[in-house]
């Protein structure tokens, strides 16, 4: 009986571990993006991004739908006569991870440096965590920053990228 008991308990502390925690997170992903065919504000095309990695939360895959601005803005972090910036206006995303749990995030910032010299941009999406499934359910709070290097895979007739490799990064904080 006392081994059984421990066993239980081994197990309950194993189990205990895999579900995230609230606190700091620091995620490495990978994956592409291209046009989507939702629409979050009339005549401005959206992007949708289909990412996985791992971290300190465990394996996930990361769904974005998110827009940026039509009219270039100034930005002292991507300026030169080779850049361009906009602004991230609309979006919101859900990780899934490996257990099933769901993290939902909606878009609170961020934009996109385009260097054309490079061939890539930088991207940046700020968001909000507010709330998910199983073991996020409770998640209500936080803010995950997510940083990604974008290349062109394949381009259009016209020579516009609509096909795009993407790698980054997720940090922040989530809070229950």
């Amino acid at each position: 009986m006392k081994h059984l008991a421990t066993a239980v308990l081994m197990l309950n502390l194993g189990v205990a571990g895999i579900y995230a925690q609230p606190g700091p997170v620091n995620m490495t992903l990978s994956g592409t993006t291209a046009a989507s065919t939702i629409s979050l504000q009339p005549g401005i095309p959206a992007g949708e991004y289909q990412l996985a990695g791992n971290g300190t939360l465990g394996p996930f895959t990361f769904r974005v739908v998110s827009t940026s601005g039509t009219s270039p803005q100034k930005s002292s972090a991507c300026s030169g006569p080779t850049k361009i910036y906009f602004s991230a206006v609309a979006g919101a995303g859900v990780f899934r991870f490996q257990d099933g749990g769901l993290l939902k995030v909606y878009l609170t910032g961020g934009g996109d440096c385009i260097d054309f010299a490079a061939g890539e941009a930088l991207c940046t999406r700020v968001f909000h965590v507010t709330g998910g499934t199983d073991h996020f359910k409770n998640a209500s709070g936080g803010t995950v920053t997510l940083t990604m290097t974008v290349v062109p895979v394949l381009a259009d007739a016209s020579n516009n990228p609509v096909f795009l490799a993407v790698t980054g990064e997720v940090t922040g904080a989530v809070q229950e």
